[in-house]
């Protein structure tokens, strides 16, 4: 069952900088799992180094998206569809330009 946080006020996206650039000539960001999975995977702070270890070790142009929740339109739920018990919030639809307070670049190295 999903659960909302509604005292969460960032969240965060990690996507390369050249689909972000895209997102910038569109008008709304669209990864890749939005088509194939119907959300776009985030991370709260908390779990963001975790997803930064686990799919981004030793890649470079990659942002962090610094998502406020409060400008959100799209559904956010906090699921965990792998069976676990830490729970992640999807954004059930695009994101807008404006609900990204800042994009940070980052190197993760190992």
């Amino acid at each position: 069952m999903a659960t909302t946080f509604p005292n969460n006020q960032i969240i965060f996206h990690i996507t390369h900088s050249s689909d972000w650039d895209k997102a910038q000539t569109l008008g709304s960001y669209r990864a890749a799992s939005l088509e194939t999975e119907g959300f776009i995977h985030c991370s709260t702070a908390e779990q963001l180094p975790l997803t930064q270890e686990r799919f981004f070790k030793n890649k470079k142009g990659f942002l962090i998206l610094h998502i406020l929740i409060a400008r959100l339109k799209a559904p956010l739920r906090y699921e965990n569809l792998e069976g676990g018990e830490m729970l992640f919030p999807h954004l059930y639809g695009p994101l807008e330009l404006h609900a990204v307070s800042q994009a940070t670049a980052f190197f993760r190295g190992g």
